[in-house]
């Protein structure tokens, strides 16, 4: 069986990478820059970007079971992935693990939540099997919320979030590679061990960091108001903002047991990702 994994200069994917070599699993890293994937035993390197197709196709004969993480943030991402997902069918890809999100949905409130619905669909629509690694919002980012002046804004209103950790969705990947047979055409879950709300995440950032940090809910139009000074084009904008809305709807407020399911451990908190740096 011959394994591919994108991503491997990020976190999620990197992570990957090196629990894979650590534990003497021979995989292919597909990157956009030779030069910046990381050094591992029993790797092989090819290069490709998820829009170029006749790259991508390339870089994946031979392959049967693909980790597809999920592209940066962009206006043209589905595009992206698109063309990847129709390269990877035609390269003979057999199943596509890809990292999906927790509210995907065609009418996801989170606007980036479309995206991943509708590249779950483009894989769906292919011969390949796979399996959707749905995540939550990362614990990981909670603290680049904080502002400046130590308070997180946004409109959230008292919505609880079930956030997980980078480390926890890097181990799950992992075991699906590791026997991806037993998790082909599934779709998991992956929240932290339970729902927070932001006035919540802001008072366990300023225990552990022994710092004032507090949230403030915003107004929507208060939220695009405050974020207007970065200049972002509208799709960024509505992104930044629908992260809050999606969050105070309560439509990633549900606690799922798929981590530990999947890895044997339970999911870590916000706290130990924090006490971990």
């Amino acid at each position: 069986m011959t394994i591919a994994i994108t991503g491997a200069t990020g976190n999620i994917g990197g992570a990957v990478a090196r629990a894979l070599a650590a534990d003497g699993v021979p995989f292919r890293m597909i990157v956009r820059d030779a030069g910046r994937a990381p050094q591992l035993p029993g790797t092989e390197v090819a290069v490709a970007t998820y829009a170029d197709a006749e790259a991508a196709r390339a870089a994946l004969e031979g392959v049967d079971v693909l980790l597809m993480v999920s592209g940066a943030e962009a206006q043209d991402r589905l595009e992206q992935h698109r063309t990847f997902v129709a390269a990877a069918a035609t390269a003979g890809v057999r199943h596509v693990v890809y990292t999906s999100f927790v509210g995907a949905a065609a009418d996801a409130t989170f606007t980036l939540g479309r995206d991943h619905w509708a590249t779950e669909a483009a894989i769906r629509a292919t011969d390949v099997g796979h399996t959707f690694l749905r995540d939550s919002f990362y614990l990981d980012f909670v603290e680049d919320l904080v502002g400046e002046d130590g308070v997180i804004r946004g409109p959230a209103g008292d919505g609880a979030m079930a956030a997980v950790a980078r480390a926890d969705v890097a181990r799950a990947a992992t075991a699906v590679l590791r026997d991806p047979a037993a998790h082909l055409d599934r779709t998991y879950e992956l929240t932290g061990p339970a729902a927070i709300t932001l006035a919540e995440a802001a008072a366990t950032v300023s225990e552990v960091r022994g710092r004032p940090v507090s949230y403030h809910p915003e107004t929507v139009d208060e939220a695009y108001a405050s974020r207007a000074r970065w200049q972002p084009e509208p799709w960024q904008a509505d992104a930044w903002v629908s992260t809050y809305t999606a969050i105070a709807e309560g439509a990633l407020s549900h606690v799922s047991g798929d981590v530990e399911r999947v890895t044997g451990r339970r999911p870590v908190s916000l706290r130990e990702v924090l006490t971990a740096d």
